[in-house]
C-alpha cells in the first residue's frame, strides 16, 4: 500500500477508535491529481447524508493538463461502503462523535480512504499527549547518550 495522503492534525484533535477503509468516486484527472500527491484531507470530515458516505471538504487540486475551467476542487465526494457497513458507523455514532478521514491510499491500483470514528480531545488530553511525547523524547535521548 502506497500512502498518498495522512491527516495528521486528525490524530491531534481527535481521539479514533474505529476506522472503516472506503472507495471514492473520482473522474480521471482527479485520480491523477492525487497519485501526483495534489490531495489534502487537513479540514475534511465524512458525512451520512440519506444513506450514503460523502468526503466533505478534502481539497483535490485540478491535474495540470485537465482542460475544464469549472472545477470545483472541494466538491463532495462520494464514499463507498456496504451498507451493512453503513449501518454499523450510524449506530456508533453518539452525540459529540464525528467521522474523519486519516489517509488515502492505494490499494491493489484503487485509490483507498480510511475514515474513523472520531471524539474531539479536550485541551488538557492534547497537553498530556504532548508531555508523554516530549518524555519518550528525553528517554531516548538519554539512551542514546549512555
Amino acid at each position: 500500500m502506497k500512502t498518498l495522503s495522512n491527516n495528521k492534525r486528525a490524530y491531534h484533535k481527535y481521539t479514533i477508535s474505529d476506522t472503516y477503509e472506503a472507495g471514492i468516486v473520482l473522474n480521471g484527472a482527479e485520480v491523477k491529481s492525487i497519485k501526483n500527491g495534489k490531495m489534502s484531507l487537513k479540514e475534511s470530515f465524512a458525512q451520512i447524508k440519506q444513506g450514503e458516505v460523502f468526503l466533505i471538504g478534502a481539497h483535490i487540486s485540478q491535474y495540470s493538463k485537465d482542460s475544464r475551467t469549472d472545477y470545483d476542487p472541494k466538491k463532495d465526494r462520494k464514499l463507498l461502503l456496504n451498507k451493512s457497513e453503513i449501518n454499523s458507523i450510524n449506530s456508533k455514532l453518539q452525540k459529540g462523535m464525528t467521522l474523519v478521514p486519516t489517509k488515502a491510499y492505494l490499494k491493489n491500483g484503487f485509490i483507498k480512504i480510511e475514515i474513523g470514528i472520531a471524539r474531539a480531545k479536550k485541551l488538557f488530553d492534547k497537553r498530556d499527549q504532548l508531555k508523554k511525547r516530549d518524555q519518550k523524547r528525553e528517554a531516548e535521548r538519554e539512551l542514546r547518550e549512555i
